[in-house]
């Protein structure tokens, strides 16, 4: 046996000319890696997600458009609802119309007392409940859109056609007339307006102390 020489390890040989360096083993690329500086994407993968997001963009409009018809759709169907339900009740309190003007004319003449004033009493307070009013003055002018003239005559002391008598009053719920109120009516009379202008004229002259001497 030969005797080793502490401290000093056999190296190979390395040839002459020749770095320490160039005598290391490099280690081989591995397989599967991407050159280093590669920074391309796959275009396979690209195409793809550009596909996805397409999609993804026409499912949302679809889901947003079909919100907006559900939306639309609950709003109409609630307007149906409300229009049935006012239909309804305009056509129940027009059938109560004729037992309302009985009990206006047993008012007028004395006859609503006892039992039966109280009956009817509250048969006009459930109508009011349910919207119904009750329209028509004398003295108010005259609308043909909610006055209905039964009788026509011409009178000194009115400037305007004016309901002189209410010969049966007027409905309504909200807005919607179920029944225009029935009137007599009066217009002013040929020839007072013009008497009356003479009149201002000759009233005016009198506190001016009369007209102007030439």
């Amino acid at each position: 046996m030969t005797e080793e020489t502490p401290g000093f390890e056999e190296k190979p040989d390395v040839p002459s000319g020749a770095t320490p360096d160039d005598a290391e083993p490099k280690a081989a690329p591995q397989e599967g890696t991407a050159p280093a500086g590669d920074g391309h994407a796959d275009p396979g993968l690209v195409a793809q997600l550009d596909q996805v997001r397409t999609a993804l963009g026409e499912r949302t409009a679809d889901l947003q458009r079909l919100q907006a018809e559900y939306q639309n759709y609950r709003r109409r169907v609630e307007r149906d609802r409300i229009t049935v339900k006012e239909i309804a009740v305009a056509n129940l309190l027009t059938e109560l119309l004729p037992v309302l003007d009985d009990i206006g004319r047993a008012r007028e003449h004395g006859e609503l007392v006892g039992g039966f004033k109280s009956v009817a009493e509250s048969l006009e307070t459930v109508a009011a409940k349910m919207g119904l009013q009750q329209f028509g003055k004398e003295g108010e002018p005259f609308d043909p859109t909610i006055h209905e003239a039964l009788m026509h005559s011409y009178a000194p002391d009115v400037t305007e056609t004016t309901c002189v008598a209410i010969l049966q009053p007027g409905y309504r719920i909200g807005e919607r007339t179920i029944r225009p109120a029935r009137v007599a009516v009066a217009e002013p009379q040929p020839g007072a307006q013009t008497v009356k202008e003479e009149s201002a004229e000759a009233a005016d002259d009198k506190e001016s102390g009369g007209p102007d001497e030439g």
